[in-house]
């Protein structure tokens, strides 16, 4: 047998084992928020015969247009403020992505975590869908960062060999609205945050992959090794025939967890050379997805092609325009310190760096050196003033602004041929926009007036 058959964990006719479960006909599921998983989970819960309530804590949230879509299937829309009487007689609870668990059981009085046994079953939407999946194999990626691109890359490398993919999860399309669909195929890949794996409990992905693990979401989770845990649950059902996938650095860490799985290790090694993506975290995200999928009998050459198509998710690095000698780069989805410094490694030209929104946490005084090695001028904008000029204010060249067109022109005025304006914010953006791709857009649209 070849090195590469001897790869080859899951042939095209592999099926995985179906787990059995239904949901219980009759009983009463109350999902917990009305975005577009906690719409997915209704419905998806409605067709299996529970009894569904949706609460929705935001009232304008509770549109006609979700009273239209779901209460001819039955399902209940509460609006308003959430209470444990809601909860009362409830055997499953779906809780949005954004809801902390912690917040969860204490408005349901239970100590713990959402496994212990204790009240209704707590289960992410994903962890709902799974359960009800009929044997399609799963490949399962998460980490602080390159979740997307890397879940994007697998699809494309299964694709270009042949084979039908489903691509959702975290990245925008829940896994029940792949059921609800009644299409199939041949390889589900996912895409899971850490909030969504605290709330797995049988989630069982036959290849996964962790990316990287640095200070996130610390707004969100209890503290650090809370998050790491949820991150490394991705791992906890698979056994000796799955595979995991993990940077160099985590796999002490993964061993010590108690991963059961074939491990194997990635790393930069410039094996796709041929490809639109920028920086090194883009080749050790290829060298991931091409591991991921080698499992599932991709060759190398099929994957070279999908890497050389593969055009960059847009506000992950992307360049924008080169105008008069300075390249414009839009990293909007950089919501973390770590994310900021990954964009900064990448960059081989004088930045003009744009920052600055809702801080999740992280060490910002840890980048000076980087900053002063790669960033020209620092201009902020939004929320956050406080916490970025008690760390980098008159140790690099740092204005700060309302908003984020200011910022921009301030740039601007400073820019040189040869520069790149870089919007890598290292923060959340609900300070001044409806989400990531609302300031990643804005920007786009405030430098195509430039000039």
């Amino acid at each position: 047998m070849s090195s590469t058959e001897s790869n080859v964990l899951f042939p095209a006719s592999f099926k995985a084992p179906a787990s059995g479960w239904r949901v219980p006909r009759g009983c009463l599921a109350v999902v917990v928020g009305a975005g577009r998983s906690g719409r997915a989970a209704s419905r998806l819960l409605a067709r299996e015969g529970a009894r569904v309530r949706l609460l929705e804590a935001n009232p304008a949230n509770a549109t006609e247009e979700l009273k239209a879509e779901l209460e001819p299937l039955g399902v209940e829309i509460v609006a308003g403020d959430q209470s444990r009487a809601q909860f009362e007689g409830a055997a499953l609870v779906v809780p949005s992505p954004g809801m902390p668990l912690l917040k969860l059981q204490e408005i349901l009085g239970l100590p713990g975590t959402a496994t212990d046994g204790q009240g209704p079953e707590i289960l992410a939407e994903t962890e709902l869908a799974w359960r009800l999946l009929d044997g399609e194999p799963c490949i399962a990626v998460t980490g602080t960062s390159g979740k997307t691109t890397t879940v994007s890359l697998a699809a494309a490398m299964l694709q270009e060999a042949g084979r039908k993919v489903f691509l959702g999860g975290n990245i925008g399309t829940p896994l029940s609205e792949y059921l609800l669909a009644g299409e199939r195929a041949d390889v589900l890949v996912l895409e899971v945050s850490s909030f969504q794996l605290q709330a797995c409990s049988r989630f069982h992905p036959q290849a996964a992959a962790i990316l990287n693990v640095t200070p996130n979401h610390l707004d969100y989770h209890r503290d650090m090794e809370e998050y790491v845990s949820a991150k490394f649950r991705i791992f906890m059902n698979q056994t000796a025939g799955d595979l995991a996938v993990v940077p160099e650095v985590l796999l002490g860490e993964a061993k010590g967890r108690g991963c059961l799985a074939r491990l194997e290790a990635f790393e930069a090694r410039g094996r796709f050379p041929a490809t639109k993506l920028i920086g090194r975290h883009n080749d050790e995200n290829c060298e991931a997805a091409w591991l991921l999928c080698r499992a599932f009998g991709v060759a190398q050459d099929e994957a070279t092609r999908a890497v050389a198509a593969f055009e960059p998710i847009p506000h992950r690095l992307e360049r924008v325009c080169e105008k008069d000698g300075i390249l414009y780069v839009n990293d909007s989805k950089s919501t973390t310190v770590s994310s900021m410094e990954t964009a900064l490694k990448a960059m081989d030209r004088p930045v003009l760096l744009l920052c600055g929104g809702k801080f999740k946490g992280g060490d910002l005084g840890a980048l000076l050196p980087l900053l002063r090695e790669k960033v020209r001028a620092v201009a902020g904008f939004g929320a956050s003033q406080d916490i970025f000029e008690a760390a980098w204010k008159g140790k690099v060249d740092m204005a700060w602004f309302p908003a984020l067109k200011p910022a921009v022109l301030h740039l601007y005025a400073k820019a040189r041929p040869g520069d790149c304006m870089l919007l890598s914010p290292a923060t959340a953006s609900f300070d001044l926009y409806k989400g990531m791709a609302y300031r990643g857009q804005d920007f786009k649209d405030i430098v195509g007036g430039l000039g």
